[in-house]
């Protein structure tokens, strides 16, 4: 089974996280290449998976370049997110399979043209959401799967972080409706995600207020969201950027008949409570995950997921995060966009949107404004 070639386009924040993914499955995959406009940032890159692996992939500026001139199997896409579905579409339609950061895109339309473009090639579309992959929410999604919450009632995903205003400043692109969205689509979408996979996948309406409270930016830095399920469980959202000083929490609690769970840690990786009502072998080996936490908020599971990205190329079968489950939690957030500018509850399944369609809509409230 040969090596599959990988081109990594963007070398900003994220990329260290696939350069380590490279190096940890290198038996199965070669990055022969790395791309930036800011050739340092890759210059930087290439040198990281040179110490780990003794092999230096080629610096291109230009990634339309680098398909020109390379073998190249996949495209692992970091950059800005604005440029995630353009990018993907283009590599795509050059022949290639695609692995991309989140959020997918950046409007339902985009997002479901890039799934169109993948199925009707037979090619691969993977979206990185890593923490599907943590121990702890593998053992959640096991216990969802052997019925042992019972009848789902609720769940929670709390992500109470602090983004001050050099960290936008640092990336000017950050929090705008053009390039990024919010804290709900930058910073909360991997909960949201995690969340709509536990509570059975199928949002049917979602409710929402957000705000912008202290954050010079034009979208949210903080938000609220209210989902119900098709199954009936309601999904409670609270995100913010506002915490002081510094990040609090971020946790997925799950509740049913015969179960609760709460997944902690600096990057969902810890079990703070396991409670069911028939005991399992297991539980103790669970209950005891408090283990200790990553290095930063990213975790460890971009190695589990391009291995898994990597066995679905070879099986032709579909990756964990397809492009197909990859859209649900961006829909979540978009349909949350809608309902701020709307102040109605959003359908789901009938979501069309985009972050633009924010910028004609005043979203800014200040506790200082609703006081006077």
């Amino acid at each position: 089974m040969k090596k599959l070639h990988f081109l990594l386009i963007g070398c900003g924040r994220i990329s260290k996280n696939h350069i380590a993914a490279a190096a940890e499955n290198q038996s199965q995959m070669e990055l022969v290449a790395v791309c930036d406009p800011i050739v340092s940032l890759a210059e930087q890159k290439a040198d990281s998976l040179a110490e780990k692996t003794g092999s230096r992939p080629a610096v291109y500026t230009d990634y339309k370049k680098a398909l020109e001139e390379l073998e190249i199997d996949c495209c692992a896409i970091a950059t800005e997110s604005g440029y995630h579905a353009e990018i993907a579409l283009d590599c795509l339609r050059k022949g290639k399979h695609v692995l991309v950061e989140k959020p997918m895109a950046l409007s339902t339309h985009d997002a479901q043209l890039m799934i169109q473009e993948a199925n009707s090639r037979g090619l691969k579309l993977g979206v990185c959401h890593q923490n599907r992959f943590n121990a702890p929410i593998q053992e959640l999604h096991k216990a969802l799967e052997d019925k042992r919450f019972g009848k789902l009632v609720s769940g929670t995903a709390r992500i109470l972080w602090n983004r001050s205003m050099p960290y936008y400043e640092q990336a000017p692109w950050r929090g705008t409706w053009a390039q990024d969205g919010g804290t709900l689509m930058n910073q909360c979408i991997h909960n949201i995600d995690l969340l709509q996979w536990s509570l059975g996948g199928e949002p049917e309406t979602i409710m929402a207020m957000t705000g912008n409270y202290l954050r010079d930016i034009q979208a949210e830095d903080f938000g609220a969201i209210l989902v119900r399920f098709k199954n009936g469980a309601i999904g409670i959202i609270e995100g913010t950027a506002c915490v002081y000083p510094k990040n609090l929490e971020e946790t997925l609690s799950i509740f049913g008949k015969t179960g609760t769970a709460v997944i902690g840690g600096l990057a969902v990786n810890r079990v703070q409570t396991w409670n069911f009502e028939e005991p399992a072998e297991q539980d103790n080996h669970i209950a005891a995950m408090a283990g200790t936490d990553p290095t930063d908020v990213y975790g460890h599971g971009h190695n589990s997921l391009y291995a898994d990205y990597i066995e679905a190329i070879h099986n032709n079968t579909q990756p964990l995060i397809s492009g197909a489950e990859g859209i649900k939690a961006l829909k979540i957030i978009l349909a949350a966009y809608q309902s701020q500018k709307t102040g109605q509850a959003v359908r789901f399944d009938d979501l069309e949107f985009s972050t633009l369609d924010m910028t004609d809509s005043d979203v800014r409230y200040h506790c200082e404004e609703a006081i006077q």
